[in-house]
């Protein structure tokens, strides 16, 4: 069973004669060590996930690392903005940054290790320690929870940008990949030849000629377009014909659940590119996957000039005056703003007992009058223009200013903590992420509330 914690001295004097960033560097982490010592429940909420990833060796030998090793570990992780694999060098490579984990002298984790340790924390957990976190800054008087600012963002997905001939090719090029990997080690399991070079001739093809503008030269893609979706079509039935037949051999075995998996997406994919392609009807967002690999991702349109279509998750923040991120939700399936404005101010009640005086938030959040007359009469200032001429009212335009500010906060989150773009597998997992990132913002604002 893995142990929470151990009793280690932590943050030896080797400050002397350090330049002053280094010394503000360090600043900053004993400042979160002192919040995280001042909050056990946080330790003890992901402990609970993690003690199940280790229960020990039969002669009752335990986990090497505690609990409080991993939950700091993730947040160096974190906040450095490092991979798995750097966060682990850096750590092992800093004296000061082993005295943070509690762990000095010990041999550092492996970067996989650490990896199947955030896998193993559920995202309610993430949003349990940031309960944690504004309950215990509100106790203390560090933030106030009266005045909050909302707004939403998108965090993409690890998706190359999706076309229906590069979703083909992807359906291709990795059913063919294991169909042979699983060929190698059993020869007879999968007696079906391919030609990938010819369906990449194809793709390449459709993918160079598909914007020109030559009637002759785009009857051409259509020809190619339509061999490359039966060719992919053909494949897909032989991945079934593979994950429908018994095998004995356990890695073969593997290999063929690993395809079950990508199934139901690449079926999408072939539904969508006959749909467009071949019989020329508009196939609506819902009906079609962006990725095979990540098939939870949604398109997302929000009229940025920059970037008109984001694929990711839409994510609402609210925040406190003092940058504090009091409260956050990530959407599986997406709704618009305008839907967002009650919940947030239930979920803000239900965390802290209290509604907000004010709200601040942009014009899409405004509900439709009726709704918006219900809400101004929990909320003493529902700071949200529903038309142009409500920028005449001065105390509106003070709070829209203020309002602006959470997009710095925004900014923030998506360079510092690599939230920009989610590298992590599946929507758990893409929760999780928002989730410790997140933390790692609160602690740090915090930290410098407390030591300011």
């Amino acid at each position: 069973m893995r142990r929470m914690r151990e009793a280690v001295l932590s943050f030896e004097s080797r400050d002397d004669g350090l330049p002053r960033i280094i010394k503000e560097y360090r600043d900053t982490y004993q400042a979160i060590s002192q919040v995280l010592d001042a909050n056990p429940e946080i330790l003890l909420a992901v402990h609970e996930d993690l003690k199940e990833l280790s229960e020990g060796s039969s002669k009752g030998r335990g986990g090497d690392y505690t609990s409080e090793n991993i939950l700091r570990a993730l947040i160096v992780k974190h906040k450095e903005g490092l991979t798995y694999r750097k966060a682990v060098i850096r750590i092992g490579s800093d004296p000061f940054l082993q005295d943070f984990l509690r762990m000095w002298k010990m041999v550092v984790m492996d970067f996989t290790f650490l990896s199947k340790c955030f896998k193993a924390i559920q995202p309610q957990t993430w949003k349990r320690v940031n309960e944690i976190l504004g309950q215990y800054a509100v106790a203390q008087k560090m933030i106030r929870t009266d005045v909050i600012r909302t707004d939403t963002t998108v965090v993409e997905s690890n998706i190359h940008y999706p076309t229906d001939a590069s979703l083909l090719w992807d359906t291709w090029r990795v059913s063919s990949r294991l169909l042979k990997r699983a060929r190698e080690i059993v020869p007879g399991c999968c007696p079906h030849r391919f030609h990938s070079k010819k369906i990449k001739k194809l793709y390449l093809y459709v993918t160079r000629y598909i914007p020109s503008k030559s009637a002759k030269r785009q009857q051409q893609v259509k020809t190619h377009f339509r061999t490359l979706i039966e060719r992919v079509a053909w494949m897909i039935s032989v991945v079934e014909e593979f994950c429908n037949a018994s095998h004995s051999n356990a890695e073969v075995a593997d290999l063929a659940s690993k395809l079950k998996a990508y199934l139901p997406a690449m079926k999408k994919v072939v539904r969508a590119a006959i749909k467009s392609q071949i019989e020329g009807q508009k196939v609506p967002a819902a009906e079609r996957v962006f990725s095979i690999f990540e098939p939870h991702t949604e398109l997302i349109i929000r009229g940025r000039r920059e970037k008109p279509v984001e694929f990711g998750h839409k994510t609402l923040l609210s925040e406190t005056k003092q940058k504090f991120i009091s409260d956050y939700e990530v959407y599986e399936l997406q709704q618009p703003d305008n839907e967002l404005t009650e919940p947030a101010i239930l979920r803000h009640e239900k965390l802290f007992g209290v509604r907000p005086k004010v709200m601040a938030a942009d014009k899409g959040f405004c509900p439709e009058q009726k709704k918006f007359e219900e809400l101004a009469k929990l909320i003493p200032t529902l700071a949200i223009p529903r038309r142009m001429r409500d920028f005449m009212d001065q105390a509106l335009v003070a709070w829209q200013k203020f309002r602006a500010g959470i997009e710095g906060t925004i900014s923030g989150l998506k360079r510092a903590f690599r939230l920009i773009r989610c590298f992590h597998r599946g929507f758990k997992s893409f929760s999780s992420a928002v989730g410790l990132g997140v933390f790692c913002h609160n602690l740090i604002v915090l930290g410098k509330l407390k030591s300011g």
